[in-house]
């Protein structure tokens, strides 16, 4: 395991107080790290397929106690954030396309590339300056969960909604020039009317794929803005094992969040029936 990844994580556990060599590798030998890493990897397979991630190798309680205690946290905070994403990029997607207006229109593009080009973390630094140091507006860290939730969800939001606000707005320009709009429009609906109540529905389609692609990317950019904001999710908690070299929770941390991911990007596959019946009945 030190060919892979520098330092033990038996000897982090004893570097407060240190053990003899006998010590070491019976530990070692207690938490299986002294057979083959393809031994290791197996084992690890066959308790996971019973519900057993493993215990923690510093605290010593089961894996899955450890991470559902954050769990939900975090889930909270990428959830609240797709939900600003999803707001900020259909909102303003739908007003690029309804308004026809330069300056609007230049102003949403320059507003959607700036924040494409800045890492989340890097704007959660900047709403920290601006509505708690400068303005006063939210406390920097507060006992009230809510509160502290609100610069962490727009940090990953509105950086998640950029990029839906641009395919929000070429896929209502594409939907636009089809011909059951252009009999809308002669049917004499008004241009809100046909935005909102025909094309906007059949423009959501690849919208929601992307973002359930995009929850995937909150529950991973959630562990640095989890530290920049002290939330406490499962992102302190990868960090602390990371340093640690808790190898258990980490390999708990990837498998659910990877599990996460895949459960919601099929709920999103079911709804595609609902937006678009075709997928279900093609022909």
């Amino acid at each position: 395991m030190r060919l892979l990844i520098p330092g033990d994580p038996v000897e982090t556990l004893f570097a407060q107080q240190p053990a003899t060599a006998e010590v070491i590798a019976e530990v070692r030998h207690e938490l299986g790290l002294d057979q083959p890493l393809p031994i290791q990897y197996f084992n690890y397979l066959a308790n996971v397929v019973q519900g057993d991630l493993g215990k923690s190798l510093i605290t010593r309680r089961p894996v899955l106690s450890e991470i559902s205690e954050r769990y939900l946290k975090t889930v909270l905070l990428a959830g609240v954030g797709l939900t600003i994403a999803l707001i900020f990029g259909i909102g303003s997607g739908v007003v690029a396309v309804w308004i026809k207006n330069r300056v609007l229109n230049t102003g949403l593009t320059a507003l959607n590339v700036v924040l494409l080009s800045m890492p989340s973390f890097w704007l959660g630094l900047l709403l920290l300056d601006w509505f708690s140091l400068q303005l006063g507006w939210l406390p920097v860290l507060s006992d009230n969960p809510l509160v502290q939730l609100i610069l962490p969800a727009l940090s990953l939001g509105l950086v998640s909604g950029a990029l839906l606000s641009r395919v929000v707005k070429a896929e209502l320009l594409e939907v636009m020039n089809q011909d059951y709009i252009k009999t809308a429009q002669a049917k004499g609906l008004t241009h809100r009317a046909i935005l909102i109540r025909h094309a906007l529905k059949n423009a959501l389609t690849p919208v929601l794929t992307l973002a359930g692609l995009q929850f995937g990317g909150l529950m991973g950019g959630a562990i640095i803005i989890e530290n920049v904001f002290a939330w406490p999710g499962l992102g302190q908690l990868a960090v602390q094992a990371i340093n640690q070299r808790d190898y258990p929770i980490i390999q708990g941390l990837v498998l659910l969040t990877a599990t996460t991911y895949v459960a919601v990007n099929t709920g999103v596959d079911l709804l595609y029936h609902w937006l678009d019946p075709r997928i279900q009945n093609p022909g």
